[in-house]
């Protein structure tokens, strides 16, 4: 695109607008961000701890500032948006103390004598790649881990994001960061060209499926590392339980947060026989009751989506699945960029529907006979993000977790991120972990020192 810009989905005003940086600009980004990784990388890791560890205190002091910015730009309800600010201290406060281990010597146990270790040191100038889902949480998450290893980040932000993309840059500008974090209004064409330069040596990217495969054939055609977090259509299956009431609140919470605009929100509800009816019933009922309303009201749950173009294209395709003999339960009205909590069943595998991701308050919920069909119908998908199992037998769920095509599983549990466990995914879900010490593996030279006695 070539030109960023605020518009609010609650009201579709534009607010705000923003060129993309010239081609000359940009030159002299990346030359400072090469630069600036010429002396930081030399930087004491006390030192570099110390500087991400301010970035997450301003997150702290300006967090009412942050959150109104995101419900301008993308909508989410004011509580969410307060809460992702204070996830993304916390995401950046966790490298900052953890920064001894994710850059300390991991010694090897040799057969001759002398010793040998695996030293992690930075690569250079990193191209992050972030979406408007998440806007502060994503960037954390992988500018904070790479900054305290010793690498710069250039960070291009999603186009209806400048706003938060800018606020996000000055807290690392005054933490003393300038240079070893740089934001860029960037075009597609630019952001190519960026992977392209020699002085950059990896991309990451979150986003679509369709995002991901277009920054990877860059990087692959450049020889450069590329981390890919993508889309998911996470199940959530339902086998037993003493408490349903329970598991269709933890349905709903896990389908509706974000406003049901999260890569890893449960999105395919399984239940066994012996409990679908009930559940669908409850689930039902909770999702037509959840609030659409102003995203600044307390009370709100679902504000609007992202945009208006992301809410005609959700209702496309709940449109289509019920044309195609899906039954719709409740919901399925859009208003501008509206759209309520909604259900659909009878999905089959001929439907489009059955291996799409709907990226917005729809759940699709299925009946199964059990534990192997629940599996089959849970794996049936080219997506592998997350998943989430609800049941009272332990032996259960430690096969199902076994068993499960995914790269995290959630037992009797939701909304359970923290700082230190990884996420990422599998199959077309994505390469690459984020968060947790995994994250400090991605862009790092994993340097073999081997001395003889």
């Amino acid at each position: 695109m070539s030109e960023y810009a605020v518009v609010n989905p609650a009201t579709g005003e534009t607010l705000a607008t923003y060129p993309t940086i010239t081609d000359d600009a940009l030159e002299g980004v990346i030359a400072g961000a090469d630069a600036a990784f010429r002396t930081w990388r030399n930087a004491p890791v006390a030192d570099r701890a110390a500087a991400v560890r301010k970035v997450a205190d301003l997150h702290r002091e300006r967090r009412d500032e942050l959150a109104a910015i995101i419900v301008r730009e993308m909508g989410k309800p004011l509580e969410a948006a307060l809460g992702e600010v204070d996830f993304a201290a916390d995401i950046t406060e966790y490298y900052a103390d953890h920064a001894d281990k994710i850059t300390g010597d991991q010694p090897i146990d040799i057969d001759g004598e002398g010793t040998a270790v695996i030293r992690r040191t930075a690569l250079g100038v990193l191209l992050g790649i972030m979406p408007w889902n998440f806007p502060y949480y994503q960037v954390a998450r992988f500018a904070a881990p790479n900054i305290v290893i010793g690498n710069t980040i250039i960070l291009k932000h999603a186009g209806q994001c400048p706003e938060s993309a800018a606020a996000i840059e000055a807290m690392y500008r005054d933490a003393g960061l300038e240079g070893v974090y740089t934001n860029v209004y960037a075009s597609n064409e630019q952001a190519a060209a960026i992977i392209a330069d020699r002085r950059v040596q990896g991309v990451s990217v979150t986003g679509s499926e369709r995002a991901g495969a277009a920054v990877a054939e860059v990087a692959g055609r450049n020889l450069k590392k590329v981390a890919l977090e993508l889309g998911g259509s996470d199940p959530f299956i339902l086998l037993s339980t003493d408490d349903l009431d329970g598991a269709v609140q933890a349905a709903v919470d896990a389908r509706l947060d974000n406003t049901g605009q999260s890569c890893n929100a449960a999105k395919r509800f399984i239940v066994v026989d012996g409990l679908y009816d009930d559940f669908l019933e409850k689930f039902t009922a909770k999702m037509s009751e959840a609030k659409v309303g102003d995203p600044f009201a307390e009370d709100t749950v679902l504000g609007p989506l992202s945009s208006l173009t992301a809410a005609e294209r959700l209702a496309e395709q709940v449109d289509k699945a019920v044309s195609q003999g899906a039954t719709l339960v409740t919901g399925g009205t859009r208003d501008g960029a509206y759209y309520p909590g909604t259900v659909l069943t009878d999905v089959t595998p001929e439907m489009d529907a059955y291996g799409e991701e709907f990226f917005g308050p729809v759940g699709v919920v299925y009946k199964v006979a059990d534990e192997d069909e629940a599996v089959k119908v849970a794996n049936d998908t080219s997506f592998g993000l997350g998943s989430y199992v609800f049941t009272t037998d332990e032996e259960q769920a430690a096969r199902l977790a076994d068993k499960i095509d995914a790269g995290m599983v959630y037992v009797n549990v939701v909304l359970a991120d923290e700082p230190g466990l990884p996420f990422g995914g599998v199959k077309r879900s994505g390469t690459s972990r984020e968060m947790g010490l995994l994250a400090a593996d991605e862009f790092v030279n994993k340097k073999l020192i081997r001395i003889g006695a």
